[in-house]
């Protein structure tokens, strides 16, 4: 063994820090940002893109390296996010960018990784977010209309992009600055809602594009699902196949921004499954028929904490079936399976985008696509696309075995190195291990009951039922609704002992009914039909009874025409059974409260007790409604991602140490059609709908939800619950996520 000595140590020392100075210079350098109808050329060089789109606000900034690092060794070579336009300016001209929020932490940790970063400013963005990403109050400003040629909408728009872009120049992020950005985005899929708008769209469209190239960041931009889009921008692709897509212009690449490898899920609603082998032969046609720039929406999905689910109804998780879930693990096989895809693909990557391109038949659905350069290398993919039968191909005297539904990768025109239909990538088995809640101290419980209706002052009263957005602008997710019938002892109900029925319809989105105090029952909506109805039989008493609805909005309306008109809230209250028939208190004198007592107080904030008096108690109450439970905890043992286990609690809030969780409701997933089944396994073959292969009927929609562990404080965790229906506080547990493989 040869002895290094001092001076060789530093000689090799000095070799080392010149070699990481170099690459940092290269990963840094300033890059012009082109295209044309092949690829992107950054810095002078074409390259294929494979994106991953992480979004910042979804996870937590002691996640982010670890979410980039997992996307780049799955063969990622960018990362992918929108802007949240509501989450950076709560009110206007007041900007916020810390914690989840920290855009510039997020950029700076994709390019310290070495990848590209494709951002997607909108800042519309859809996205299953609260609104869609718009803050609330814009809807508020005097004649504002979104998404079109609208004065109020354009200027507050601009203002936000314009605050962006500044602030990301500043922090010199562009690829031309050196930084990692290499591709931008203004609105998103606005051409499925542009004839809705009329001439007013068609505008809006072209002064979105103009408005976008004028803030000069040196990349190119792009508009999704825009099928006019001018000839300053690249038109793109969303959807779960995009092979077929041509770019409205012949001069664009072409671009895939949205690649869905699962879906979203709807509190009540099941588990959207999208086979790894579905989704490796979108990827595989896609770069056979010339694609060049290609995302996952999403590679990892996260969590929607706090309030900021869209939907309505959309669930506190974004695991999207992603290839890393949302506790932020790899999810086997499907990161693995595309992992090998990625390989695959980039051993191509210099025919695919500069080569000549040939296409010819092989037998009925069998093709295959050719590329070959100049000095004679040759890659070609070879496709099946019948949705059941296996076939034989020949292609260049040589056969092949192509199963249903796949594409197979020959970098050299020779040997198959991938199909699409073959999944080698190890298999995993993850499961929950629960740990009930621990303190070091001794676990005390403190609880605190708020009563049903009005507390304190009514903020206002009126002789008609309210729309709930409108009146609380979305500042909480409650609204008290209250009043009260006086019942004469002559009524024949309380002679015979049946209860009158009580009608209520609402246009969405969840309630609870409490009489004279007491908790009656729930009626709601779901993700695809939002209106509801309740009929239910009422024990009201003779004299003075209360009636007390308490409101509430599961998350606002993402996407479509008009969405920030869509309405919530009670529109008509009878009571059915009474000697006189019918008494309509649709018209009658309702009080009103915005909010639950103790989220106007903040009792949920550490160390900050409200004012209000708190019960401390080892045996918390169970089955008790609008009930506030506080709890100090040990964290969970182990390094493992964690969740909290809500199953034996109704609806509510969570909060630890102040941080939002979100909303958590166990609700079970069933079946909205005799038709709707689910299944024990999913046929990869054919074409994919969020309905094909759902799984987790009679299931909670959702059971665990993700406590980050840079959440957790060595000692002394203060967990916070909101209880609105009542529940088994003493069952709930944190539950830690352990992966093993198969």
């Amino acid at each position: 063994m040869k002895r290094v000595t001092t001076k060789s140590f530093a000689s090799l020392a000095s070799l080392v820090l010149a070699v990481v100075f170099l690459f940092s210079l290269k990963a840094t350098a300033a890059a012009n940002v082109t295209y044309d109808h092949r690829s992107l050329s950054i810095g002078g060089r074409r390259q294929l893109i494979i994106s991953a789109a992480i979004h910042y606000p979804r996870s937590v900034p002691a996640m982010w390296p670890s979410l980039v690092q997992t996307a780049k060794e799955g063969g990622c070579n960018a990362i992918e996010s929108y802007v949240f336009w509501n989450g950076h300016e709560p009110s206007p001209g007041k900007y916020y960018f810390g914690g989840r929020y920290d855009i510039v932490k997020f950029i700076k940790t994709v390019q310290q990784a070495g990848m590209h970063m494709i951002l997607r400013i909108g800042p519309f963005v859809a996205a299953e977010w609260n609104y869609g990403g718009v803050p609330v109050w814009l809807h508020y400003v005097p004649g504002t209309v979104f998404r079109q040629d609208n004065e109020p909408w354009k200027h507050y728009m601009e203002s936000f992009t314009t605050y962006i872009v500044n602030l990301l120049k500043k922090e010199k992020l562009f690829a031309p600055q050196g930084g990692p950005i290499i591709l931008s985005q203004v609105e998103n899929e606005y051409g499925y809602y542009e004839r809705d708008y009329g001439e007013g769209g068609k505008r809006y469209a072209q002064w979105s594009a103009s408005m976008a190239v004028s803030q000069n960041i040196g990349v190119p931009w792009m508009m999704c699902q825009q099928w006019d889009a001018p000839a300053t921008v690249i038109s793109t692709c969303n959807g779960f196949y995009c092979d077929e897509f041509t770019p409205n212009t012949a001069d664009k690449p072409k671009i895939w921004t949205e690649n869905w490898p699962g879906w979203f899920k709807t509190f009540g609603g099941r588990d959207p499954h999208r086979p790894a082998e579905d989704v490796a032969y979108a990827v595989a046609r896609f770069f056979q028929k010339g694609g060049s720039v290609h995302n996952y929406y999403m590679y990892h999905g996260g969590t929607n904490f706090g309030r900021t689910s869209g939907g309505p109804f959309i669930t506190t998780s974004y695991d999207y079936e992603a290839p890393i879930d949302e506790y932020g693990l790899p999810r086997l096989p499907k990161w693995g399976h595309l992992k090998n895809l990625h390989k695959a693909i980039m051993l191509s990557e210099n025919m695919l985008i500069s080569g000549e391109h040939r296409n010819f038949s092989l037998g009925p659905s069998l093709e295959a696509d050719v590329y070959t350069s100049s000095s004679g290398s040759c890659a070609a993919f070879l496709s099946n696309s019948d949705d059941k039968n296996d076939k034989t191909a020949v292609f260049q005297n040589k056969t092949y075995h192509l199963p249903a539904w796949s594409v197979s990768i020959l970098p050299d025109c020779k040997n198959e190195v991938f199909n699409s239909a073959k999944v080698t990538a190890k298999s995993s088995k993850v499961e929950m291990s629960p740990e009930d809640l621990k303190s070091s101290s001794g676990l005390k419980w403190q609880v605190f009951s708020e009563k049903p209706g009005i507390w304190g002052e009514a903020d206002f009263v009126k002789n008609e039922l309210v729309d709930h957005i409108n009146t609380t602008k979305d500042t909480t997710d409650y609204l008290w609704y209250t009043t009260s019938v006086t019942v004469s002892a002559n009524e024949e109900f309380l002679r015979k002992g049946t209860g009158p029925v009580l009608f209520i319809e609402s246009k969405g989105h969840t309630l609870h009914v409490f009489i004279n105090k007491e908790y009656l029952g729930t009626a709601t909506g779901n993700g695809t039909h939002v209106p509801f109805k309740l009929k239910k039989s009422v024990p009201l008493k003779a004299g003075e009874n209360n009636i007390d609805l308490l409101s509430m909005t599961v998350g606002l309306s993402n996407a479509g025409s008009f969405y920030e008109w869509v309405p919530a809230g009670l529109t008509s209250v009878s009571i059915k059974g009474l000697n006189n028939g019918t008494l309509n208190l649709t018209n009658s004198k309702w009080s009103y409260k915005l909010g639950v007592q103790g989220e106007h107080l903040g009792i949920f904030k550490p160390g900050n007790s409200g004012g209000v008096k708190w019960t401390v108690t080892a045996k918390p109450p169970k089955k008790q409604p609008l009930t506030w439970y506080k709890v100090i905890i040990d964290p969970p043992s182990g390094s493992e991602p964690v969740g909290l286990d809500m199953i034996s609690m109704g609806k509510g809030m969570a909060w630890l140490n102040g941080e939002e969780i979100g909303r958590y409701w166990p609700r079970i997933a069933r079946k909205n059609s005799p038709n709707d089944e689910c299944v024990k396994e999913c046929d990869y073959r054919g074409k994919f709908m969020p309905d094909k292969c759902n799984t987790g009927c009679g299931e909670p929609s959702q059971r665990w939800y993700h406590v980050p562990r840079s959440w957790f404080k060595p000692s002394g965790n203060e967990l916070v619950i909101f209880e609105e229906k009542g529940g088994y506080p003493t069952k709930i547990k944190l539950s830690r996520r352990k992966v093993s493989e198969v």
